[in-house]
């Protein structure tokens, strides 16, 4: 018991001073944000870009920056749990809307799903980023497991959803204020559904009735779309 723990809680010969690059990029797109007003200004997308640079100007590989900021990654999981706490909070109010919100996800699971490898065929894309794209919407892991299943690149698969959160945290406010969708539980369903953790961690901050529903989105669209994709692969392609 004590050598998992070990291995779980210890870094494997961590330079911590990777650890600290990356929550000072998170930082500075956080401060960036702030100065500039617009949800343009991703903090994970500038983080990204800023951990990006200084990799290639030092030269140092993934695997290396990787064995420095692992710990982050490990607390993906304990981050997207906790979302579980608002949801508990405001059961009344998923039970209430249950139907409605049912027929919403299985819609936007099956949208997201159908709309990503269209494009893959109408770009030219081959048989394998089409697989890789399907599961996009579903949070990191989930999609990583389905495109792995199916047969797709997980790596690829991975990228698209981190990509696709990165958007729907940026455009999705601006979108539904457009479309005068102005309530919390769609704001919240339509960040989990199609933004994953990162649209999620962002429609939290307004609120525990939005990050409730983000949460429920974040669950049932990973159940959806590991039971939709496969199915799918196996009678369309």
């Amino acid at each position: 018991m004590s050598a998992v723990l070990h291995r779980l809680w210890i870094p494997p010969a961590a330079p911590l001073p990777w650890l600290a690059a990356t929550l000072a990029a998170y930082l500075i797109g956080r401060a960036v944000q702030r100065r500039c007003g617009v949800a343009y200004a991703s903090p994970v997308l500038i983080a990204i870009i800023v951990i990006a640079a200084v990799l290639v100007a030092t030269g140092t590989p993934y695997a290396t920056y990787f064995a420095g900021a692992w710990f982050i990654h490990f607390l993906l999981g304990p981050a997207t749990v906790a979302l579980a706490i608002p949801l508990a909070r405001n059961l009344h109010h998923v039970r209430r809307s249950l139907p409605g919100t049912g027929l919403a996800l299985l819609a936007g699971s099956a949208t997201s799903i159908v709309s990503g490898v269209a494009i893959v065929w109408l770009l030219g894309g081959t048989r394998m980023v089409a697989l890789s794209m399907a599961p996009k919407a579903a949070t990191t892991p989930i999609a990583m497991a389905v495109s792995q299943e199916i047969g797709g690149l997980p790596a690829l698969t991975a990228a698209f959803a981190i990509l696709g959160g990165i958007v729907a945290a940026i455009a999705g406010e601006r979108t539904l204020q457009q479309m005068r969708i102005d309530d919390r539980r769609s704001q919240g369903l339509a960040a989990g559904v199609a933004g994953s953790g990162i649209a999620a961690a962002q429609v939290a901050g307004r609120g525990e009735l939005a990050a409730a529903f983000a949460a429920l989105g974040i669950g049932f669209n990973g159940l959806l779309t590991a039971l939709l994709v496969p199915l799918l692969a196996l009678l369309w392609w």
